[in-house]
């Protein structure tokens, strides 16, 4: 038998995440630690942790949609989104919010079963309205002051892992799959 998980949350951030069924990430600032770096030629280069990307993976085994929406779009975060198996995903967009509503939409879902982490202003209205939302510590004031939890990991540094596991436990599936990792 594989050891207890050593993860655990407060039961009133495990009651708030209940009910999850689609998780939308911001991508600079969450997914990546927000720098932008270009090289000389002008192409976007972007860096991403593992950890958030197994995350990602995770919620996708346990019914959890993964949704990326982000106001940049670039050949090395549609090649890692690829590399993730994530189907829902609005790239190059500014206005966030009608973008996870029509995700939300072609899902079947309201509200009241998404998660949101974000960490900045073309963030909040995703995060207001999600039954759960979540930032990196390094996101700006106002987005820190809505969010039900602030990660103890940094932005693309298990940021997103750490949202991801959370709303696994919250939904009742992150023992099971510790348990089938055989960790």
């Amino acid at each position: 038998m594989t050891p207890a998980p050593v993860l655990n949350w407060p039961p009133e951030l495990l009651l708030r995440a209940q009910g999850v069924r689609a998780a939308f990430f911001d991508v600079d600032g969450v997914l990546t630690d927000g720098g932008l770096y270009f090289s000389a030629e002008g192409e976007t280069l972007k860096r991403f942790h593992t950890l958030d990307g197994h995350g990602l993976k995770l919620l996708a085994r346990a019914g959890i949609a993964p949704c990326v929406i982000s106001g940049r779009d670039s050949a090395p975060l549609r090649l890692r989104l690829q590399a993730l198996g994530v189907q829902h995903l609005r790239l190059g967009t500014e206005d966030k919010f009608p973008a996870a509503d029509a995700m939300l939409a072609e899902l079947g879902l309201d509200w009241a079963q998404a998660a949101a982490i974000g960490d900045d202003w073309p963030d909040l209205p995703v995060l207001r309205r999600a039954a759960f939302a979540c930032t990196p510590p390094q996101a700006h004031a106002e987005v820190r002051a809505i969010a039900h939890h602030v990660t103890a990991a940094r932005a693309g540094e298990g940021a997103a892992r750490e949202f991801c596991d959370l709303l696994l436990a919250a939904g009742g599936h992150y023992r099971r799959l510790f348990d089938e990792a055989g960790a």
